[in-house]
């Protein structure tokens, strides 16, 4: 019944993205930002649906059952302050300027350099996200199907690449409004089962009201908040996110739709950490906590509800990363604008996009690290000139430059030394060393977009841009 019920699931959602793509009709612009028209049902539910993911959900429930409240409620906690903090200062004007990508933004601001680390970064970044995502996959077949855990990945990349490359932001949307309706019910009905089974608590030192978790250093306390600063910030500059803004139909959409994706986001993610408390004593086996839950305790049709579930919020966040990153990769590094030829590039740039994604699964099967990883590069490089490119009119393309450069080099190097990240072990490329120990574990997270805005203003100060050249950056909202 378990494995016949996820699979209907997946099948309905994958048939909602292939019969909306003929909508696509040829246009790039229909297939990159669903020719500007999206509605506030789809434009939140597509929000909302990039940030309840695998990691928001079984990251959540893992990191909150080891470590306690904050630390798994910090993931969906930290992507509903980024959608606030989106919908009141940057969703409107970001709509407004008619773009079909997020690097587009640092083009027309800084010139066609930033616009290419800008890109390289995110894409690196978004490899990375994809990966998190498929790693609940891989674990979710694994376990309930029997596969092996590599071939649970492929399976899941399968059905996101079929839909993705079909209909693009069209199939996303309306297969992102099914796919956050069995989520949603999901989250409440399996929070209302642990209720009336188990109550609702949590063992001492580990629970909402226990602040201690964001007070003290030797409780985690710096990693809970780095992971908020990480998503809440970080998460402004992702290109999955931006996509869905810039597909809105008005700017008032899209910032409405912000809160919207917002307030659904902490009503959906915060329910999976309170369950993994409550039922921290009577759940125990390999993998990820939640699963062991579903298989050991819960009843067929509240397993199938909730495996259901994640599989949707993980082919929601997977499609749009992949969409995404293969749309920048074809038009902001290959600088390809229009034409028959960009659908087809885009589709085929999906394809090695994947694959490094699978790779990085396979060499980390984490869900919750993963998520905040890939958005804590993001705060380091990008951030600051995002940020201050709207605010700031001082700002040069030489700054920007040095300040995305600097930020995610003293990130990755911090990176490196540093044995564990964000609680866990860091075995994708340390070098052990008597400088950096565990104890700095989150503190990168605020040093790296420190330093970058510091590079950023220092440079803009004393290398201002010839006279006029910054107006006429800034002028021209013209995308190519």
């Amino acid at each position: 019944m378990i494995i016949a019920g996820v699979a209907l699931s997946v099948l309905a959602v994958l048939a909602v993205g292939l019969a909306v793509a003929r909508r696509v009709g040829g246009d790039s612009t229909n297939f990159l930002v669903a020719g500007r028209s999206l509605a506030l049902p789809l434009s939140a539910a597509g929000l909302m649906g990039q940030a309840v993911d695998s990691n928001a959900t079984l990251g959540n429930t893992d990191l909150a059952a080891s470590l306690g409240f904050w630390a798994g409620a910090a993931l969906p906690l930290g992507l509903g302050l980024c959608l606030l903090l989106t919908g009141l200062f940057f969703a409107a004007p970001m709509n407004r300027m008619g773009l079909l990508s997020l690097p587009d933004f640092y083009r027309i601001t800084y010139g066609r350099g930033v616009e290419l680390a800008a890109s390289v970064l995110t894409i690196g970044s978004f490899c990375v996200l994809l990966a998190g995502n498929l790693v609940a996959g891989g674990y979710l077949f694994e376990r309930f199907l029997g596969t092996s855990y590599p071939v649970g990945v492929l399976l899941i990349v399968a059905v996101v690449l079929t839909y993705t490359a079909a209909g693009g932001m069209f199939s996303d949307a309306y297969t992102a409004l099914v796919q956050v309706g069995i989520t949603v019910v999901g989250s409440l009905a399996l929070l209302g089962w642990t209720a009336a089974r188990y109550g609702i608590g949590a063992p001492e030192g580990m629970g909402p009201l226990d602040f201690g978790q964001l007070a003290d250093p030797g409780r985690g306390a710096v990693v809970n908040w780095a992971t908020l600063v990480a998503l809440g910030v970080g998460d402004v500059v992702a290109i999955d996110f931006m996509q869905r803004i810039l597909s809105a139909r008005s700017p008032r959409t899209a910032r409405r739709a912000c809160f919207l994706g917002a307030a659904g986001t902490a009503v959906v993610g915060v329910p999976y950490a309170l369950v993994a408390l409550s039922t921290r004593d009577v759940v125990s086996g390999p993998g990820p906590v939640l699963f062991a839950l579903l298989e050991g305790h819960a009843p067929a049709v509240l397993t199938v509800l909730v495996l259901s579930a994640i599989v949707a919020a993980s082919c929601s966040t997977a499609n749009g990363a992949l969409l995404g990153t293969a749309a920048v990769a074809v038009r902001n590094i290959g600088g390809l604008d229009s034409g028959p030829g960009v659908l087809r590039r885009v589709r085929l740039a999906m394809l090695p996009v994947v694959a490094v994604a699978v790779l990085i699964a396979l060499r980390v099967p984490q869900t919750g690290v993963l998520l905040t990883l890939a958005f804590d590069v993001m705060l380091a490089g990008l951030a600051v000139p995002f940020v201050l490119g709207h605010w700031w009119s001082r700002g040069t393309p030489a700054a920007a430059g040095a300040s995305i450069g600097v930020g995610v080099a003293v990130r990755l190097v911090l990176f490196v030394l540093t044995p564990t990240f964000y609680g866990a072990p860091n075995t994708l490329l340390h070098v052990p060393n008597s400088l950096v120990g565990p104890g700095f574990d989150g503190w990168a997270t605020f040093l790296a977009p420190l330093v970058s805005l510091a590079v950023f203003v220092v440079v803009s100060l004393l290398r201002p841009a010839p006279a006029g050249e910054a107006a006429l950056a800034r002028s021209a909202e013209v995308v190519r």
